[in-house]
């Protein structure tokens, strides 16, 4: 890579976790904080005790599957979501034209660039809805997440849809697709995760936002057998550890989906809280209204505003390192409402101090 390449890739690597700190109420990491429920710890400290063996992928492959109503050859289990960037970015080296659709996660880009690829950018406007017209007819392999982080839009799936054509691959990052609710309250109503007509579609989904297990790197990849076995020729063996097969086998679980739904209720309440109270402070923006378990803000100097409340004991997403946003922009997750008081609180105190009076 250039000198240049390796910089841009550094640039993108920025995440949440790099602002939490001791002492820190974490708003910085869309990672829902919760005990894991008995019926998933379970399965993956009983796992343990198979730790001598190799791991068997084919079980969870199957449990995968079914969850989506799919053939196990079009599933491919990854170490977390953000591994399966790296595959596509590999596997499909003879790209021409990779096109990555912003503000989204950085780490489609940094995957790409790491790879090799000349990264064609298109960044979205406000309210950072996906207009298909805007990824160009050449484009050979594009990227777009689904909800976006760290927007919080939902793009409808007709949009999405508009982007498969022959001779390019898309790719749609969902790895907070079950946070979201259609407006009758259907779980996951934009996804594409059943979609086996749209040629070139690769769908990502993580199990580690909603269930918390970041430390356990699991995801998966679906998409037709003969991308599946593209990506899996460049993939290393034994990816996936026994302990993350036997999480994604019991994420599939009808007991699961319906766990799924009933947070992503709950989530919805917690955020409309959240939206509610920072609709009260004045200098702050919700940039726009949010469907997952995350909020973008707009707020004059945001940057300074975040160390500002770091000092209060709070750590929050920076905006300025997603391509796309810059300093005034803040991302903060959703958390249970006695959090959300608290912190609004002194956000409030915050841009009250930095008022000459």
């Amino acid at each position: 890579m250039f000198p240049g390449t390796v910089l841009r890739v550094v640039e993108l690597g920025h995440h949440g976790d790099a602002e939490v700190g001791p002492g820190l109420v974490d708003l910085a990491v869309n990672v829902r904080q919760a005990p894991l429920p008995p019926w998933l710890l379970g399965p993956v400290t009983s796992s343990l005790a198979s730790l001598a063996a190799y791991p068997s992928p084919e079980p969870a492959r199957a449990a995968v599957a079914a969850r989506h109503g799919r053939s196990p050859s079009s599933v491919l289990l990854t170490a977390g979501a953000a591994q399966a960037f790296v595959l596509i970015a590999q596997a499909y080296r003879s790209a021409v034209s990779p096109v990555v659709v912003h503000p989204q996660f950085t780490e489609p880009e940094a995957a790409l660039l790491a790879a090799g690829h000349q990264v064609g950018r298109v960044v979205l406007p406000p309210p950072y809805t996906l207009d298909p017209a805007l990824v160009p007819a050449s484009a050979d392999l594009v990227f777009i997440g689904n909800p976006t982080n760290p927007t919080s839009v939902l793009h409808p799936a007709s949009s999405l849809a508009a982007l498969a054509r022959p001779g390019r691959i898309l790719v749609v990052d969902e790895a907070f697709a079950d946070t979201t609710l259609g407006p009758s309250g259907a779980a996951e109503p934009s996804s594409l995760s059943g979609r086996e007509d749209l040629p070139g579609l690769i769908v990502l989904r993580s199990l580690t936002k909603t269930w918390a297990l970041a430390g356990l790197r699991i995801g998966y990849a679906l998409a037709a057998p003969d991308i599946v076995a593209r990506l899996a020729s460049v993939q290393p063996l034994w990816p996936v550890s026994t302990p993350a097969l036997a999480a994604a086998i019991a994420c599939a679980s009808p007991v699961a989906v319906a766990a799924e739904h009933a947070i992503a209720i709950s989530l919805a309440a917690d955020r409309d809280h959240l939206v509610g109270r920072l609709s009260q402070i004045p200098g702050v923006e919700v940039a726009v209204p949010p469907a997952s378990s995350f909020v973008l803000l707009r707020i004059p100097n945001a940057d300074k505003v975040r160390l500002a409340l770091r000092d209060r004991g709070y750590a929050v997403r920076r905006g300025d390192t997603f391509p796309g946003l810059g300093t005034d922009f803040l991302r903060v997750a959703v958390r249970d409402r006695s959090t959300t008081d608290a912190f609004t609180r002194e956000l409030a105190a915050v841009l009250k101090a930095r008022v000459p009076s």
